[in-house]
């Protein structure tokens, strides 16, 4: 996920409380602006409550004691057997279970060989897999991942990999904690995944859009409240082998990154549909995302190409 660049002027007295976190392979900074010093303080300690509890369910590299995980049901090698997961993992597997007809099957959480096979090679620094090798890995079948009531799970030899919607998942449970305690003006921003609540003074929150080509470069800067805006980019999570970046967001079709655009930005209502329809975008030529975004309703949407100029969705200049 490319990273966004949030510039928040604080022109009046208002108490603000910030943490940094570092979960899920990100930085996440968190701003709340709040006159009850008590809730503030206790929602920072929830926030980063949340925030590590889905870090552990979502982890398949590590098993935690304490729980039954994502690591867990990769390698649970009893075959048919249904395990038992925490109601949460259950409930977000199942919704990233529904994003596979949604995206054209584009976005595919049964592919965690494919991108360990590419994850290997990042870091050996030894060449690129072949389509080949890709292909004899890619046993995955996402219908064998059979969900039963009460939040077991059976899955047959698959290599789940939830990075793709758990970020975006996870903030946004984060959203509905700050708007269930009461606290409305925030800003989290979660490796470029942001939510930011109610503005807190005349002006709208001014969310900066980072260069893909130069990290301390802003080429757009929008304004927002009460939305979730993620962007998905290839420019921060690459490699390099003969002189061609390979990014991290692997297309389902060819097995290999996509090289569509530099980055895309969404912006609408919901953290988790954000996440997942900035991958799913950057997975699609632009002209078909600028058309499936511009049939949708709350949905804008930028794309910074790769000859380094952007377009944009039709109605996205209520931002600017």
């Amino acid at each position: 996920m490319g990273l966004i660049c949030l510039f928040v002027y604080d022109n009046i007295k208002v108490k603000t409380y910030e943490s940094n976190l570092f979960y899920m392979d990100t930085y996440i900074y968190v701003k709340l602006y709040s006159n009850d010093s008590k809730k503030a303080k206790e929602a920072l300690k929830d926030i980063e409550k949340i925030y590590k509890e889905y870090h552990e369910l979502t982890d398949r590299y590590n098993e935690y004691s304490n729980i039954t995980n994502l690591y867990t049901i990769n390698n649970n090698i009893i075959k048919d057997e249904y395990l038992k997961i925490d109601e949460k993992l259950y409930n977000l597997i199942k919704y990233a279970i529904t994003l596979y007809d949604k995206s054209n099957k584009l976005i595919d959480i049964s592919m965690g060989n494919v991108i360990d096979i590419w994850r290997g090679y990042k870091s050996s620094g030894m060449g690129i897999p072949t389509y080949e090798e890709l292909d004899y890995v890619n046993y995955n079948n996402i219908n064998e991942i059979i969900l039963k009531d009460d939040n077991s799970i059976k899955n047959n030899n698959l290599n789940i990999d939830l990075g793709c919607i758990s970020k975006g998942y996870t903030t946004q449970k984060v959203k509905e904690y700050l708007d269930k305690t009461g606290i409305k003006s925030y800003i989290v921003n979660a490796g470029g995944n942001v939510i930011v609540g109610k503005k807190y003074q005349k002006d709208l929150y001014k969310v900066g859009l980072e260069n893909p080509n130069n990290s301390s470069d802003i080429y757009k800067i929008i304004n927002l409240e009460n939305k979730a805006i993620v962007t998905s980019g290839g420019y921060e999570r690459y490699y390099e082998y003969n002189n061609i970046k390979y990014n991290h967001i692997i297309d389902p079709t060819t097995l290999f990154p996509a090289n569509y655009m530099k980055s895309v930005t969404v912006i609408t209502d919901d953290s988790s549909y954000a996440d997942f329809l900035s991958t799913y975008l950057f997975l699609l030529p632009i002209d078909e995302g600028k058309k499936i975004v511009e049939n949708m309703t709350d949905v804008e949407a930028i794309w910074y190409l790769n000859d380094d100029t952007y377009v944009t969705s039709k109605g996205f200049n209520i931002y600017e």
